[in-house]
């Protein structure tokens, strides 16, 4: 029986956008300041039906409106209720002062329309109907007049709504929204869509007591600050989008970076690196070194050190590479610098000997054990590895990062969600905004530790994980892949493994979550009496340093996993004979 369609009411985004304000007034009241306040009571001044005409406004994409395209069935008159809110300040006519605005306006209206107004301006339009649309609106925006253009489009006769005077109109108070939006989600990306695909239920969330979720804000710095680096992180995405010369950019990013840079608030300065990391690796693309090397010198956030090392080595300065390797390799953020740094060493010192390295990775793979399978698992590789276990006796089935990674999320799933640990914010969260941050580990450590010690009764914990699996079946979180087949190969997995071996592998995790949820082997293989996780690599492939950091800690801890190479069976050449 197919489940009942959910219906949202007609008016659905205005329920959702005053829970918005209502939410944001409660929680960052402190830090608003005088036009978001005005905003605020003016929208509360409006009428149900003016309120959703604007919201409608301002959950699409753009500025600028053409009025007869104004068509929502739940608003009764449209062109009342938009000359209301033009009186009221909600939306503004086009004017002369929109002429900055020129390119969005006009890009609203598609190519026949835009030829089309150019005649009205008795301009030639010979030949214009080959052109993209793009070009014709370049054109147009060249030999047009703006203030005949503005003139043209208010005409009524140009509006299909007689009874409004204005054919395009543009949405106020953008800023403000904006802001309003980005205090509720914390980031640029969140999304009213989310509410929607809530209550449709495509979306399901953990519940928290609205009390106890706290402003991810505590300053009115701290919002602009982040703010500020989103966007220009925006920005630099347009830049690149209109081929505006590298040099051009990286000019503009380091005087944006000597303005703001020092003044940045903590909680803003990650989101900083991140674009930092974007545009050195923009820069690097394009060969552009010695300009890359200067930016990703303003953060150590991976990869950059090891960016700079491949840099400084194509620079010929391999004493200054080595030095910075060094210095790596005593306090290394993850697998990747670790491994990629001993890596390099290594060659410099095989130079100096005038002998080949091989780096750890390549080592490994090489060493390790290899079976034959038949070449037409060659699409599916752990799949063939899958059907060659089976055939030997053994059970196998895949696992990678996913079974590690819900065992986890299970395992301390109201750890991860206690609002006590001040990381939730609003009630769309998916996550703790401290997740792949190192104060996740370090504010839950001891809990973590003391629901680690329930391993040792195998009864207890399989019923805990029962009851939380079952109970939280479905709910958004980004550790946990649901499907039906996930809780008995855990159950497997607490059955093979000893309770100590678990423990240290979900507190190896916990400290670096955003490094160690990947990594791990493709395929756990089981009888009766032995288990082994499997690394499956085909001819072709390579291992990474994330995995290699897995075989080796699994190695340490005496929990049984290996790669294995997989090799092509050459066909029998006596069948065709």
């Amino acid at each position: 029986m197919a489940p009942e369609k959910i219906e949202l009411p007609p008016k659905y985004y205005l329920e959702y956008f005053q829970y918005l304000l209502t939410f944001v007034q409660k929680k960052y009241q402190h830090i608003l300041n005088e036009n978001e306040q005005q905003f605020l009571s003016g929208f509360d001044a409006l009428t149900e039906d003016e309120k959703c005409l604007f919201i409608r406004f301002a959950n699409r994409t753009g500025s600028f409106f053409r009025t007869e395209k104004l068509k929502y069935a739940e608003i009764e008159d449209i062109p009342e209720v938009l000359n209301s809110l033009i009186n009221k300040g909600f939306v503004e006519p086009l004017s002369s002062k929109h002429l900055p605005q020129a390119y969005e306006v006009l890009d609203i209206f598609n190519k026949s329309e835009l030829i089309f107004l150019a005649k009205m301006l008795n301009l030639e339009t010979r030949g214009k109907a080959s052109l993209k649309k793009e070009e014709v609106l370049d054109w147009l925006l060249e030999v047009g007049n703006w203030e005949e253009i503005h003139f043209l489009l208010n005409e009524k006769d140009f509006s299909a709504i007689h009874a409004v005077q204005h054919s395009v109109v543009k949405v106020c108070f953008e800023e403000e929204v904006q802001l309003l939006k980005f205090l509720f989600f914390g980031t640029r990306h969140g999304d009213m869509s989310e509410f929607v695909t809530r209550d449709l239920g495509f979306q399901s969330y953990e519940k928290y007591d609205e009390d106890k979720m706290v402003a991810y804000f505590q300053t009115r710095q701290e919002v602009e600050d982040k703010l500020k680096v989103s966007l220009a992180r925006e920005d630099f995405y347009l830049m690149q989008e209109a081929k505006i010369e590298y040099l051009e950019i990286f000019n503009w990013f380091m005087d944006w970076t000597e303005t703001h840079r020092k003044e940045l608030t903590e909680i803003a300065i990650p989101t900083f690196e991140r674009f930092t990391l974007k545009v050195g690796a923009y820069l690097e693309k394009l060969k552009a070194l010695d300009e890359a090397l200067i930016v990703f010198r303003l953060t150590e956030q991976s990869p950059s050190r090891e960016r700079q090392v491949r840099i400084l080595d194509k620079l010929k300065n391999k004493e200054e590479a080595k030095a910075l390797c060094e210095l790596i390799l005593a306090e290394p953020q993850n697998a990747d610098e670790h491994f990629f740094a001993e890596d390099y060493l290594n060659r410099l010192e095989a130079a100096l000997q005038k002998k080949k390295s091989k780096k750890a990775i390549t080592q490994h793979l090489h060493g390790s054990e290899s079976i034959t399978i038949d070449l037409i698992w060659k699409r599916q590789v752990e799949m063939g590895v899958i059907d060659y276990y089976e055939r030997h006796g053994k059970k196998a089935t895949f696992t990678e990062n996913h079974l590690w990674r819900s065992l986890f999320g299970l395992l301390f799933w109201d750890i991860i969600f206690d609002t006590d640990t001040l990381a939730i914010h609003h009630p769309l969260q998916r996550s703790p905004s401290d997740l792949f941050k190192p104060t996740f580990f370090e504010k839950r450590k001891e809990r973590m530790e003391e629901r680690l010690l329930m391993l040792e009764d195998i009864d207890a914990t399989t019923i805990y994980i029962h009851n939380i699996f079952f109970e939280k079946y479905g709910i958004t979180n980004p550790l946990v892949d649901w499907y039906g087949g996930l809780f008995p190969l855990i159950l497997t997995l607490l059955e093979k493994l000893s309770p100590e071996q678990i423990s240290l592998i979900m507190l190896e995790m916990a400290r670096n979550l955003r490094e160690n949820v990947r990594g791990f082997p493709d395929l756990m293989m089981w009888s009766d009496g032995e288990y082994c996780f499997v690394e499956v690599k085909s001819p072709t492939d390579s291992l990474s340093n994330q995995q290699l950091y897995w075989q080796r800690f699994f190695e340490k801890i005496n929990v049984q996993s290996k790669v294995l190479r997989v090799e092509w069976q050459k066909p029998n050449l006596d069948e065709f004979l």
